[in-house]
């Protein structure tokens, strides 16, 4: 038995239970049961009917509709930027340029050019294509380096990863790109000079790293003026911002990684004990990588690779989850609930033990791929019982709710879709901006296994497989996703933010589409629930899931931790007749979808 075969034992070494009632629904060589079409709107009745009438959104509210196309991000600004951008010609990448750069300004949280982040581009011709613009460690980066230290891969300046965006903006443009550059970076140049309003969502997430944000002299002078945490209402400008932008769209990457803005973020590290060197700058590159490509219910869907785990993690989950009839079982049914977050149990046991760096690990994609996996860990689903997950895999945990990264989707007049999924880690990531620069340093180092035993931000213990080392890509459950239908044309661009429960959320739009036949706006606003292996829990949205079924639920031996909201998956469904519905993430109050 080899090393991997051995280990997937592991992770299946829960009782096999085959009872007629798996027999039924999953047996080897049983058709996949049939699906309804995606609806344009809103999912028929008996698909909501468990959904209580009290839950906060409106699940059969009208989408964003276009003909032409379609953008949906967290910011309304940044939308709005992608949406004049398709009206003059540009091309689903173009868009995707110009609504990141945006997002940079008007969603400091989490846009940006101090990150990175992953695309998954559906060109009007040829083949589907993954972008892997992850952040990667500093030369100077060591095993060791977080050892005993408290909050060293969260705040401060030896959190940062060598930052990835600019170039791999750079990069998709130069591959799929049609207007100027230029002219894709001066929406983002105008809106950092005239400044943008802060809401609610901005204002609460700098209420809530007020303290670390004063730690730091730039940071405490734009997000803390006068002592105090930015209030709704006021209006932030960032000219030195505008001025990085603005040597970026004179000259692409090197504009960044190069000249005053390089020397702006080398001075910062040095004055700050950070370890981002010029060199590490200069060396950067983005990896075109050919993405995860998975069968669902006779259509195609393609995501990210590794260093990404969201590609191979939902390509488990949905081969496992084929095997039963999810839309017969019912939206928010014990039964589905019991079967999806059982699969996720098991996926995200094999996410923290096997996935990291390619280039530094080997990537057992059989484990997640082949059909003797999904069928062994299908075979390991009790369908009365949860299974204890100290039986499914090693490790120990705690889990956080804290938001960050941003997603958007976009399809333009020719069908071609990207699907892009960016992060400086958790929100406002390390707290610094940086001086003379304008922009936040990503703190994307704490996504290694920075120490054994000790869980990152969101909860995850990982292997040896995902350890720090010099110039390599931490691992990430960004999932950004396009899936493509009978027909050839994309039905679904979907992906989300939220740490681990990315994988969740666009896990949900997708069998909210395929399965439970829901539109874009139910599809998004549907409620969510999240399993991540450890700690051996349900994560619900607060109000989403009615008591009977919670008690069912109990009653199999789930437990269960209440959140305010789950991840943040800005989607695009096609309805008939080829009509693009948009849905924005209404968990977040900022985002907006618009069609052309």
């Amino acid at each position: 038995m080899n090393a991997h075969a051995a280990a997937r034992r592991l992770f299946v070494r829960a009782t096999f239970v085959v009872s007629s009632i798996l027999a039924a629904s999953c047996g080897e060589g049983a058709k996949p049961p049939e699906v309804p079409a995606a609806a344009s709107s809103s999912a028929a009745p008996p698909a909501l009917a468990r959904v209580p009438a009290t839950w906060r959104f409106d699940l059969k509210a009208a989408p964003a509709s276009g003909r032409d196309g379609m953008v949906t991000s967290d910011a309304a600004d940044a939308t709005r930027v992608g949406v004049e951008i398709l009206k003059k010609g540009g091309s689903a990448v173009d868009a995707a340029v110009g609504v990141a750069f945006a997002l940079a300004v008007v969603f400091p949280a989490a846009g940006n050019v101090g990150g990175g982040g992953f695309m998954v581009v559906r060109p009007e011709k040829g083949e589907v294509r993954a972008l892997d613009f992850r952040e990667t460690a500093p030369a100077k980066a060591t095993r060791e380096m977080f050892f005993g230290k408290n909050d060293a891969s969260l705040v401060g300046h030896l959190a940062a990863g060598v930052p990835g965006a600019v170039a791999g903006l750079w990069e998709a443009h130069r591959t799929y790109g049609k207007l100027p550059w230029k002219d894709l970076v001066a929406p983002a140049i105008r809106l950092a000079e005239e400044g943008f309003v802060v809401d609610e969502g901005l204002a609460e997430i700098v209420r809530d790293r007020a303290a670390d944000l004063a730690r730091f002299p730039a940071s405490a002078a734009m997000f803390l003026p006068g002592g105090k945490p930015l209030g709704v209402g006021a209006v932030l400008k960032n000219p030195e911002l505008a001025r990085v932008l603005s040597r970026i769209a004179e000259r692409g990457a090197p504009g960044f990684y190069e000249g005053e803005t390089a020397k702006l973020l080398v001075e910062e590290m040095k004055a700050g004990g950070g370890i981002v060197t010029a060199e590490d700058l200069a060396a950067y590159r983005p990896v075109w990588r050919t993405p995860v490509e998975m069968g669902y219910r006779g259509h195609k869907l393609f995501a990210m690779p590794p260093p990404s785990s969201g590609g191979l993690v939902l390509a488990f989950m949905l081969g496992v989850l084929e095997g039963y009839d999810l839309g017969k079982m019912g939206f928010l049914s014990p039964e589905a609930l019991h079967t999806t977050v059982e699969t996720s149990r098991r996926a995200f046991a094999k996410r923290n033990y096997f996935l990291g760096d390619p280039a530094f690990v080997s990537i057992p994609t059989g484990e997640f791929l082949s059909a003797e996996a999904i069928k062994e860990a299908r075979a390991s689903i009790d369908p009365a019982h949860a299974t204890p997950s100290s039986e499914v895999g090693p490790g120990r945990g705690g889990a956080n709710e804290k938001k960050h990264t941003t997603h958007f989707s976009i399809v333009d007049r020719n069908g071609a879709a990207v699907a892009l999924t960016t992060t400086i880690n958790t929100s406002l990531g390390a707290a610094v901006v940086v001086r003379g620069g304008g922009f936040l340093l990503n703190n994307e180092m704490d996504d290694f296994a920075t120490e054994p035993g000790k869980p990152n931000v969101f909860g995850l213990v990982q292997g040896e497989a995902n350890a720090v080392a010099p110039g390599k890509r931490m691992l990430s459950s960004m999932t950004p996703t396009i899936v493509v239908g009978p027909d050839g044309a994309v039905q679904i661009v979907t992906g989300a933010a939220g740490g681990p429960t990315i994988i969740s959320a666009a896990l949900a739009v997708i069998t909210n589409v395929l399965d439970h036949g829901m539109g874009a706006t139910a599809a998004v606003g549907a409620p969510r629930v999240h399993h991540q292996h450890l700690p051996d829990q349900i994560f619900m949205e607060e109000g989403g899931v009615p008591e009977d079924v919670l008690r069912a639920l109990g009653a199999r031996g789930h437990k269960f931790e209440a959140w305010d909201a789950i991840a943040d998956a800005p989607s695009i469904v096609r309805g008939p007749g080829g009509v693009w519905a948009g849905a924005a993430e209404p968990r977040n109050k900022s985002g907006l979808a618009l069609g052309l």
